[in-house]
């Protein structure tokens, strides 16, 4: 038997300082601006299935993604396209075939977020 699970446990995503990622990404999300920072660098959130931590301790200008290594999901983009619009966040594409479209968070990294 494989030891190796065919399952992502979580994503990291390189961050400048992580009080102010974890309050973005929180407002972002719609969760509560809390929670505890692990070892001054590392925040958690609270996802459903994948995890994504935020590390400052990662952080480095070559390191931030420059093409999106996951997409959140939506059951409904042009919602999705108009809250992020109203959330005043850099979409960095329209809505590209009906199904998804790219933007930056604070540190310039390209995140998508996809019709599920």
């Amino acid at each position: 038997m494989n030891p190796i699970m065919n399952e992502i446990g979580t994503v990291f995503i390189p961050v400048r300082d992580i009080v102010k990622a974890r309050d973005w990404y929180c407002n972002l999300l719609g969760f509560p601006h809390e929670g505890e920072i692990l070892h001054g660098h590392l925040y958690v959130l609270p996802m459903k299935g994948t995890s994504i931590v935020l590390d400052s301790k990662i952080f480095a200008e070559d390191h931030i993604f420059k093409a999106p290594a996951f997409h959140l999901n939506t059951k409904d983009i042009q919602a999705a396209y108009t809250y992020m619009q109203g959330k005043n966040i850099e979409l960095v594409t329209g809505i590209e075939h009906g199904h998804w479209f790219n933007f930056k968070d604070l540190d310039g990294n390209l995140l998508m977020i996809c019709m599920c």
